[in-house]
């Protein structure tokens, strides 16, 4: 199983020399990857709407590591047109060594769409998926036709191909029904948040039936069952979180560092091949103290 951690590239700390540093300081750790976040306008932070919190606020507060990988956690795919993502993607895994991993989801933020995308904000599911098939398309053929409803693209050549063949891995983020559907059809592995208030995956019975849901649509995908590998992302834990879930089972990465231990043990006989955590501080110093901590105290242990 691999750990990975958040890189902070937004608020305060989104500085360089900060973020080289906790990159740098995360891969001496031992941690296996760094996620970045896909935000490019924020509406005011106070406002409530943040689906993964509980009251509903945000959270707040790459060449210079040579192992670590580098997790889009997650690309908002609408958010750029198909070929020009397409094309930095591909920059960023040449670039990088082959150690992209292409986290995708469709979004949610309406506001940040109104600002941003040219493409109607209720049909970002069906510009996701097309767009998803496209990068595919870019990434492995020579001289790729695509005549889709948004992208349209025939006899122009897209080079360099990334690195790791046939393309980066694709992880395809969200909790809903559309969004594992997509993760059937078109992922790699599912990168579920758990904590989605109207989707919740936050309790073990509930992510268990998350994954057989998704089992079910691989197989009506025409996939073999298992085709879609596991991965989670945790965005709290311990204290920070109820130690109960609405369904009145026990909430996962709730409670002491021996529990966090036993789910981590649970995910992993579930076969979830990744889990990373979000350490946001308020400063570089706790964020690192908390890495080394919780790697000592937790992930020592696993």
């Amino acid at each position: 199983m691999q750990f990975g951690f958040n890189l902070p590239n937004s608020g305060k700390l989104a500085e360089p020399e900060i973020m080289l540093r906790i990159a740098r300081e995360g891969e001496v750790l031992g941690y296996d990857y760094l996620t970045v976040t896909d935000h490019i306008a924020l509406p005011d932070m106070a406002e409530p709407g943040y689906p993964y919190s509980e009251s509903g606020a945000f959270y707040s507060l790459d060449s210079a590591h040579r192992r670590l990988r580098l997790v889009l956690a997650v690309l908002v795919v609408p958010h750029r047109p198909a070929v020009l993502a397409a094309k930095q993607l591909a920059t960023i895994d040449v670039l990088s060594g082959g150690r992209l991993t292409v986290g995708i989801g469709a979004g949610w933020l309406k506001a940040e769409f109104d600002a941003v995308v040219t493409t109607p904000f209720a049909e970002r599911g069906a510009v996701t998926d097309e767009y998803v098939a496209a990068f595919r398309s870019l990434w492995t053929e020579k001289k790729p036709r695509i005549d889709g409803k948004y992208v349209h693209y025939d006899g122009l050549l897209l080079e360099p191909k990334p690195v790791q063949q046939p393309h980066p891995p694709i992880w395809v983020g969200g909790e809903s029904g559309p969004s594992l559907r997509r993760a059937a059809r078109l992922g790699d592995a599912w990168y579920p948040i758990g904590t989605n208030n109207a989707h919740p995956l936050d309790s073990l019975p509930r992510y268990k039936a998350g994954i057989e849901r998704l089992r079910r649509a691989t197989e009506a995908a025409a996939r073999p069952r298992n085709a879609v590998a596991l991965t989670y992302r945790v965005k709290r834990y311990g204290d920070a979180i109820p130690a109960q879930a609405s369904d009145g089972e026990r909430r996962l990465f709730s409670g002491s560092d021996a529990q966090i231990v036993d789910d981590i043990h649970a995910l992993r006989d579930l076969g979830v091949a990744a889990i990373d955590f979000d350490f946001e501080r308020d400063d570089p110093a706790a964020v690192l103290a908390e890495m080394t901590a919780f790697k000592d105290r937790v992930l020592a242990k696993v």
